[in-house]
């Protein structure tokens, strides 16, 4: 029988503040869910620190609240032990490229089958709206005393760079589009990132959901209101690389691609790249019965609690005769 997508959702009170981001995404990933007809024992949602992390509370499923900036080892471990489970990571923009940097460019050598979702609104919003890494040079949000100093991360550029395989963006209030944009991730043969950007509407009061419509966003010519959104799908953009001889030239679309901010901003696949081989095919190997036998499904003990681990020869190692 079909799952419904009342029976992805919890009864878990919601505290998030009224109208931001964080509720597209999580409608959008319970849309996600129920349009593969994901089992929920076979699903695993992990997350961070900050809004985001309360995520798996509100979606009825197994999920993990780890460690601020950690999760995408988590993440990776569990799908390592158990490749059969749909593992979703997720979390801010502060808490992946803050904190979580080097856990975000160190994922990237892996290519563990996974995806990645990360909340992107500038700002930390659960600590009273610091500047995130992706807040521009020079902004000032309101609860800055004075404009930000720093220079900013380009999460996609830095995710292709890093050696991301699938990297995406979306937007928050175009639902339908980023549960598109998610399944496309899930079904992705390796690590894939979707950024998804989202109005922070208690801190971030320059990139509010006005701003991303283009409310002073004005064409010269036409004189008229131009959204700063655009599908780069609708303009004919293919970011899946067919064949590895363009590899290099599609890298230098995404860049280039990646750097429109401003009066118009990009959003859909800039990248799909699945000639590279994941972490599980590179264990299966070195190790034959990875796949048929990985970790998770590997007997600890016998039915009387007898270890089955043979440790003999890490005991002979270390015995020392006298």
């Amino acid at each position: 029988m079909a799952l419904k997508l009342a029976e992805y959702k919890t009864t878990v009170h919601n505290d998030w503040c009224a109208g931001c981001g964080d509720f597209g995404i999580l409608n959008a990933i319970q849309m996600a869910l129920h349009e593969m007809q994901i089992p929920r024992h076979r699903a695993v949602i992990f997350s961070g620190i900050g809004c985001s992390g309360k995520t798996p509370h509100f979606i009825n499923t197994y999920g993990v609240h780890t460690l601020h900036g950690r999760v995408l080892p988590f993440a990776q471990g569990a799908k390592l032990a158990n490749p059969d489970l749909e593992i979703i990571a997720l979390g801010g923009d502060g808490d992946g490229l803050g904190i979580g940097a080097g856990h975000f460019v160190g994922a990237g050598r892996k290519n563990v089958d996974i995806p990645y979702i990360l909340f992107n609104n500038a700002v930390y919003g659960l600590t009273k709206g610091q500047a995130s890494p992706t807040l521009k040079l020079g902004m000032k949000t309101k609860s800055l005393s004075q404009p930000n100093s720093n220079s900013s991360v380009n999460p996609i550029s830095l995710a292709l760079v890093a050696g991301y395989t699938f990297i995406a963006r979306s937007y928050s209030y175009d639902v339908r589009h980023l549960r598109d944009v998610i399944i496309k991730a899930i079904q992705h043969k390796g690590l894939a990132y979707v950024d998804v950007l989202q109005p922070c509407p208690t801190y971030n009061d320059i990139n509010t959901r006005e701003w991303f419509q283009g409310q002073d966003n004005i064409d010269q010519e036409s004189g008229h209101q131009v959204p700063r959104i655009y599908k780069i799908e609708d303009r004919g953009y293919d970011g899946v690389v067919h064949n590895t001889n363009e590899l290099g030239n599609k890298m230098a679309q995404v860049l280039d691609i990646a750097n429109e901010w401003g009066s118009k901003i990009p959003i859909g696949i800039f990248y799909q790249n699945e000639f590279v081989p994941t972490y599980h095919e590179r264990i299966s190997q070195h190790i034959s019965d990875y796949a048929t036998n990985p970790p998770a499904k590997q007997p600890l003990c016998t039915t009387e609690g007898v270890p089955l681990a043979d440790i003999s020869k890490l005991l002979s190692a270390l015995r020392i005769d006298n």
